[in-house]
């Protein structure tokens, strides 16, 4: 396969320059056919979004926080039971959604994966559900937050607690060292929801996608409606992977099948690779016309949207 780089720091599966990168590539297969090649997040990339969201988070909770304190300072105190008891469920309910609200959009990302330009994405080339992000994060809350608020607070003085802390220094670094020593740099959450975490460099189609043809695809081909509603985000996000990275038989097939399922009669000498970036164009223009209106279509299964 022919190398790939981008300004984004995109090396594909044939340009990597060290045995690290060749450990840290996955070849994965998707129901749609497409052998695809994913790039492992390392466990520094990983650490570093996590500080940003936290960064984040502490922001926020610092802003609530004031808000809380002000409604309690014009109340002359007679709220004070009930604010410490909003400001408890603020966080709570911070640090139970923050990461879930993010990663279930449509960047499948948290502010702090998407400044280190990672994403979630469920294993073996499934489609990443609910299901899947929300198991991922409440496992954050018994690896990270409940024994890191039990720090927090303090404990007791006798030889009980003495010994509480220190399980739960050890369950702590258990679970927050466990990326470092997986080949995968899987955290418990990962492990529960069949997920990764990979590197997912910033998509310009004109400069990447397109850049490297010179057929005018919007000229050649023309899709109707009816041909655009037959995939969704998921087929969307895949076709974006066998372009960036697959070989010429691999999109030749993905564009066999696509042809097949939209009913799309083929002209003689039509480049497959053409024809892919066309279809992708048009259906990602359509695909975010729709959000627009508040309307998605998740995957070719999703009938609930659909126009």
């Amino acid at each position: 396969m022919a190398a790939t780089n981008d300004a984004e720091g995109y090396v594909g599966p044939g340009a990597v320059r060290s045995a690290h990168e060749v450990r840290m590539w996955r070849e994965v297969t998707t129901p749609e056919g497409a052998v695809i090649h994913l790039r492992i997040a390392d466990a520094s990339e990983r650490a570093a979004a996590l500080l940003i969201d936290a960064a984040v988070m502490l922001f926020t909770l610092l802003i609530g926080g004031l808000i809380i304190l002000l409604a309690m300072s014009a109340s002359d105190g007679a709220w004070r039971d009930g604010g410490t008891i909003m400001f408890n469920l603020f966080f709570f309910i911070l640090r139970g959604f923050y990461f879930t609200i993010f990663e279930m959009g449509r960047h499948a990302a948290t502010p702090g994966k998407r400044v280190m330009k990672l994403r979630v994405v469920a294993r073996e080339g499934r489609q990443l559900t609910a299901n899947a992000i929300f198991s991922r994060n409440v496992m954050r809350e018994l690896e990270v937050f409940l024994p890191f608020t039990y720090l927090v607070s303090g404990g007791g003085g006798d030889v009980f607690d003495s010994m509480s802390t220190l399980l739960v220094l050890i369950w702590l670094g258990v679970f927050v060292l466990m990326p470092l020593f997986n080949r995968d740099k899987l955290r418990g959450g990962d492990l529960v929801a069949g997920t990764w975490v990979i590197r997912n460099p910033k998509l310009e189609l004109a400069k990447d996608v397109s850049a490297t043809n010179t057929i005018d695809a919007g000229d050649e081909f023309q899709f109707t409606e009816t041909q655009l509603s037959t995939y969704g985000e998921h087929e969307l996000q895949v076709l974006e992977d066998v372009l960036r990275a697959s070989s010429e038989q691999v999109q030749k097939a993905v564009a066999e099948r696509i042809r097949q399922r939209i009913q799309w009669e083929a002209a003689s000498g039509e480049s497959d690779r053409a024809f892919l970036e066309a279809f992708y164009k048009a259906l990602r223009k359509t695909l975010e016309t729709r959000m627009l209106f508040g309307k998605r279509k998740k995957d070719k299964f999703d009938t609930g949207s659909a126009p």
